[in-house]
């Protein structure tokens, strides 16, 4: 049972919610999917609020799920509007999102409630800012660092940072599907099995529409994710980017390759 210890100080939705409302203009094929997102921000903001000391379940279940449903229902697309609804009337909705929360498989009507819900609760009480280098360290055996240091999850995406010098490369992180930590990862390894030949691990950009992006594949595990490069667009937040990236996602898929971890919206 995951327990609610603290809250942090940094507010991350409203940049999200902002970034989301550009995307939606300017990338007309996920524009309904950002506009979703800018609503479920708005929801999944009140994890702030949200004393400590509670179960995450419970707690998503009372004070984030009732909003989510909302949002979906007014802002979504017809499909997911009524999977929603039908888990809402047929669910055991509390035992679905520890479910998630356990890891559990789960389907992706289940999937998007429950991490839509809870994965709020779980970065409040996330340390942030990004973890130090000296921390990604404590977890560079194979089998560990290509999953999240703080709750063991698979990466979602990654991106390069900016370092502030102009001639100095920032470094490569991952982030967490679940809770969102960050933590250090090596340029040139696949974040999925570990694969570190370059040859295995093709590289995909579509630079006119997405300059700042690029799918990074893998011919060992066929496996991919998104890469974003801060330097090339220091307004990108990368979470709500993937989310305008769906052509990217489709020419991965047409090379045959999987994605790490799917996100919040099923791509």
């Amino acid at each position: 049972m995951q327990v609610l210890e603290a809250a942090v100080a940094v507010n991350p939705w409203p940049l999200r919610r902002e970034r989301a409302a550009e995307l939606a203009e300017r990338y007309p094929h996920a524009a309904e999917m950002l506009r979703l997102y800018q609503a479920l921000t708005v929801v999944q903001e009140t994890a702030y609020r949200i004393s400590s000391h509670q179960n995450i379940a419970a707690a998503a279940t009372e004070y984030v799920l009732p909003g989510v449903i909302d949002a979906t229902v007014e802002a979504g697309p017809r499909a997911l509007r009524d999977g929603v609804i039908a888990l809402y009337a047929s669910a055991n909705l509390e035992d679905m999102i520890q479910s998630w929360l356990d890891q559990q498989p789960l389907n992706p009507f289940e999937t998007y409630l429950a991490r839509a819900s809870a994965s709020p609760l779980l970065e409040v009480v996330t340390p942030h800012p990004d973890p130090p280098p000296q921390r990604g360290r404590e977890f560079e055996t194979e089998s560990s660092r290509t999953r999240c240091p703080n709750c063991g999850a698979l990466p979602q995406l990654s991106y390069f940072a900016v370092s502030g010098e102009a001639l100095v490369s920032g470094p490569r992180y991952l982030v967490c599907s679940r809770c969102a930590t960050n933590w250090i990862f090596s340029r040139m390894t696949c974040a999925g099995c570990g694969e570190s030949n370059g040859t295995k691990l093709p590289i995909y950009q579509e630079h006119e529409h997405f300059p700042h992006a690029r799918v990074d594949g893998c011919q060992s595990c066929h496996k991919y994710l998104l890469t974003f490069d801060l330097r090339r667009d220091t307004r990108a937040v990368p979470v709500v980017d993937e989310i305008a990236a769906l052509p990217l996602d489709l020419y991965a898929r047409d090379q045959g390759l999987t994605k790490i971890t799917l996100n919040l919206m099923g791509n």
